[in-house]
Formats: C-alpha cells, structure tokens, sequence
C-alpha cells in the first residue's frame, strides 16, 4: 500500500480519503462513503458555469483514475436551490483524449487529443444544455459533445427465467437457499455430454503433425490413437476429421487467432495426474465428461470487463462468519451501491465493433465471500474484489485468484498478494473470484493443482452443502508457449474443481481460475464471426444460444452483453486495433 500512496503524493491534486476496511469518523461512528472514496487516485477541477438563460452554478469535473482515464464525473449545481445532478462519462479514446474544465469557458468544457483542443458547449447555447438533453434522451450510451464522450445512463439489465427463480427462493422462501442446493445436486448432470470414440491413428498424427496455435493437451499415450465427437460443439472449425476431434487438439475457427478444443479427463496422461500437489480423485462420470475450450492469441487481441447492471452487488455476502461482518457498514468496502456511478451490463458503442467474443465472469457477491477456512478468518470473509476501468467497486483480497488487464493491455492471472499494490495504479480491469485451480510450481517448473482444490469449504467451491461438487462449470487460465500468450476458456460439462484442475494442468496453464457454474447462462460464451456485412453468432456450446432465443426479432438475433444489457458482468475480447493494442 505504501507504493499506491507515493503514486497519489506524486499526482497532486486534492487530498483524497482512502477508505479503509472500518472506516470511522472521529466519534467512533462510521463514516459515510460513495464508490468515490475507493478512488485514492482521483483528481477534480472546479469552475463557476452560466447558461444560455443567465443561470449561475458550478460544474465541478473528477477524473476517477486519470492513469486509465476512461470515466468521469461531472456534478453540475445551480444557484437556484436545484439539487445537484451528477453525469456519468465515458471517454472512447482515453489514450488521446482528455476532458477538461477551464474557467475561461463557463458554458462548459474542453476536449483536447492529437487535433487539438475542441470546445464542448454543455450548458450555454440551449434550454435544456445539450449534456441535459443526453440525459433526457435515457439512452444506455447517449453522444455529447459531437460523439467525442459518452453520457452513460441507468439500464434494466436481462434476467433470464432460471436466475429470477433462484432470487425469488433466495429471497422470500423460509430455507430457501438449501433448496437451490438441492436443485443443483439434482441437476448436477443435466448438461452432461460424452464423446464417442474412433480409433484412426494416421489422422490424429497428422493433427498433431500440423498443430497451430497453443499448446496441446499432455494426453495419455495409449490413446493417442483417439479421436472423439464433440455433440454440443457450436463453432465452426476450419478444419475436422469428419466431426471427430483429436482430444486435447487445437483447431483453428473462422475467427483468426481463435482455437478450440475438446477433452474428457480420462485422455490426460496417468504420469500427469501424480506430479506436484494431489486433487481428488476423479469419478466415472466427471472422467468421461467432455469439456469445451477456446483459446485466444493475446498479441491479437485486448480483453475488457464490465460489472452488469446488478451484479455483482457491493454489499455484505451472506456467505460469511457473521463475526467478521462490521454491523456499522452496509458492505466491505463501506458502501453498498455504485450511485453516482453507472454500470451499464453492455459493451461500450466504441468498442462493439472489434468484439470477437464474450463469456460470464465470476459469482455473484451472494456466494462471494468464504464461510469457511482460512480465508474467512482474514479480511471481513475475503469478498472477491473487482475494478472496471481503472475504478475499484470492491478491492483486491490476498489469496484470491485474479484475471487482470493492464493500463498497455497485458493480461495475467495470478493469486493477489499484499505485496501487489504497486500494481494498483496500472490496472485497468481486474475480476477475482476464489481461489487457483492451477498455480505455477517454481520446483517443478510445472502448473499444479491449486492448494486448496480437494478441499471443499476452504475452497469455497460452491455445490451442496454434503459436499456434491460434481457440476456444469466455465473457468479460464493462461497458457505460455514460447514467446506466445493465450488466454483459455473452457466450459465443463459435468466437472468438480478436481476434474478442472487436471484439464488445466494437461493444457499447460501456467495459472487457472473457476468462473461461474451450475447453467449454461451463467458458462455462456458467444463468438462473432464475420462474413460480409453481416456477423454470424456462434456458441460454445450449442445449448447456449438458447440465452439470447427470446430477444430475436424478425429473424435478427439480439446478443447478450452487445445487443442487450445484462444483469450480469462479463468479459469481452476484441481485436487490437493498431501496434498499441487497445484504443
């Protein structure tokens, strides 16, 4: 932490509160915050504005993290009484642009990048000024200031049918949360697919033989012969053997940087299964259960993340020790909502057009804390942490496994440690959620299971409470191969965190992390393919398309994080645009 408050020091501007796990007040009450507040970096400015009208006020504009300089917030108050409103703003091209108030120009504020500076009158010229006229018009992104900013506005995020039955038995059914555990162990298989297999030994060598893209699965070598079908496969491959697959092969789509991958545990080879830490054993049906990954080559593509318009909540999980919860705050971080921020469950106009793909990310805050093991003794349960856009809605917890994006694009996973606060001001996405599946063995030189892994509560692996952990589940690690980075994402048809560690393991996944579980809305990826003018959407796993089947519409299909907002947060990659990356 010492290293995040020499970067504040060195940026100047006002001092700012770094709110702390109990943040009190001088007579011991607790101190009243906002999502501001987790903003140790933030800068503001100040002028005295006028209308068209006459009307005085102030306008005072925040950068919320002016390394990353994507969001704003301009509070706008007038003389006459009239409560403040505060606007959410998004800046497209935070790379070349900036925002900027200046007291020479009262009617509203500057845009200044590459061309030059750009006047953007917000309150002068009409009645309402045009940044009211944005918020008047209640698009989710309305354009101000001739399309160079975003004014972000409030959106009903989707729902799907089986989400709104888990919240209403959640909520108002008297032991309700036992019964979705029950649910859950009932339908623990209900999403299961099994390959069948063929023997032809020339076409998987030759598969073999012409590899691209990542690294193969370290298979058995007694059924390297193999080739297995993959039924629920839902994206278009260059290249098949008749439908069957290599297990553990990598086959390039339509979408160039793109691979996939089919496998069941049992084609992981038996040596692998005995080096470095021990998982449990893996039964006969999570053996034989097929699991879908799709990797992407991170030298062509950027990743982003965004919070829905839900979840995951701010406040206090219920899956805590009730002696770590500050009864004087409403969440860990002390606060309970985003206001006055927006999150808006959809991927920004700006970068809509470049998505390749996206997937669901972690738990909801429901189930995102620990009630058990070590990690629920230490930092009020350990809520997983998450930053969009430079701005920490819930901080970082050490021992938590974490996806990260950098301020120049570099995405990594790692466990967070305190010693990793130096790291804070450069990060531009982060999403935590439990523990490693997989983590790098130095001794070895190896990736190994996640310590925690065998154990249920410690580990937090969500599943029935006799410990039935067998499951639909996504989760995602990097793989390293040479100087190649690839990021990899994989859905698990029927699986315990056993059975995902050791596919991480076999894939060669330096650091693995679990997702979300239990339906394929909460596994979901989609990928874009293009062809022409139009785009073709494509699925995972064929059985996905049914999330996005009730938003068609006279035979055009609205897709979930891109078409409609969604209640849920979620990863989107995107092609990089240019030698830096991202935009």
């Amino acid at each position: 932490m010492a290293a995040l408050l020499l970067v504040v020091a060195a940026m100047g501007g006002a001092a700012v509160h770094v709110a702390g796990y109990s943040p009190t007040s001088a007579g011991g009450q607790a101190a009243l915050l906002s999502v501001l507040d987790l903003q140790p970096l933030r800068r503001s400015s100040t002028i005295r504005i006028i209308s068209g009208a006459g009307r005085e006020g102030s306008a005072t504009l925040l950068n919320l993290h002016p390394g990353i300089n994507s969001w704003y917030l301009l509070t706008v108050t007038w003389n006459d009484g009239s409560p403040p409103r505060a606007y959410h703003l998004e800046n497209p091209k935070p790379h070349t642009r900036r925002l900027v108030l200046d007291p020479q120009y009262p009617s509203g504020l500057f845009i200044d990048d590459d061309a030059g500076r750009v006047a953007c009158d917000l309150f002068g010229s009409r009645v309402p000024g045009s940044l009211e006229q944005a918020r008047l018009a209640r698009l989710i992104y309305s354009p101000v200031c001739e399309g160079r900013v975003y004014l972000r506005s409030p959106a009903a995020g989707h729902r799907t049918g089986l989400e709104a039955a888990t919240e209403f038995f959640r909520d108002r059914v008297w032991g309700g949360e036992a019964m979705i555990g029950l649910g859950h162990q009932l339908l623990s298989d209900a999403n299961r697919e099994m390959g069948t297999d063929t023997t032809d030994a020339a076409a998987a060598a030759a598969v073999r033989a012409n590899q691209a893209g990542p690294a193969p699965a370290r298979v058995d070598p007694a059924l390297a012969d193999r080739l297995v079908t993959a039924p629920g496969l839902g994206i278009s491959l260059v290249a098949t053997n008749g439908g069957s697959l290599v297990p553990g092969g990598w086959y390039a789509t339509a979408v160039p940087g793109t691979f996939v991958s089919v496998i069941e545990p049992r084609f992981i080879d038996p040596q692998l299964l005995r080096q470095g830490r021990s998982a449990q054993p893996l039964d006969r049906v999570e053996s034989s259960s097929l699991a879908y990954l799709i990797a992407f080559d991170l030298a062509r593509f950027d990743l982003g993340y965004a919070r829905g318009t839900v979840h995951p909540a701010l406040g206090w999980s219920d899956h805590m020790l009730a002696k770590m919860r500050d009864a004087r705050l409403p969440g860990p971080d002390g606060i309970s909502d985003a206001a006055p921020l927006v999150s808006t469950g959809l991927v920004a106009p700006e970068d809509t057009g470049r998505t390749v793909a996206t997937f669901t990310a972690g738990f909801k805050r429901t189930h995102g804390a620990f009630l058990y093991g070590e990690l629920s003794l230490v930092n009020g349960s350990s809520h997983y942490g998450f930053i969009e856009n430079g701005i920490v809605f819930s901080r970082l917890q050490p021992g938590l496994s974490t996806i990260l994006v950098l301020d120049d694009g570099t995405v990594e996973m790692k466990t967070w440690q305190q010693s990793d606060a130096g790291l804070l001001p450069r990060i531009r996405h982060a999403r935590q959620n439990g523990v490693p599946l997989v983590e790098f063995d130095p001794a070895l030189k190896a990736p190994v299971p996640g310590r925690f892994v065998p154990q249920w509560g410690a580990g937090n692996w969500s599943g029935s409470q006799d410990r039935k952990l067998r499951s639909m589940r996504s989760g995602a690690g990097i793989q390293r191969l040479g100087g190649k980075r690839y990021l990899v994402y994989a859905v698990f048809s029927s699986a315990t965190p056993s059975a995902m560690a050791r596919v991480f393991q076999a894939y060669g996944c330096d650091h693995a992390m679990l997702l979300d579980m239990n339906a394929l809305e909460h596994t979901y990826l989609a990928l874009y393919r293009p062809g022409g003018a139009a785009v073709t959407v494509e699925y995972l796993m064929t059985g996905m398309q049914e999330v996005d089947a009730p938003h068609a519409s006279k035979g055009r299909l609205k897709v979930r994080f891109v078409g409609y907002p969604d209640n849920r947060d979620f990863f989107y990659v995107m092609r990089r645009d240019g030698p830096s990356g991202h935009r």
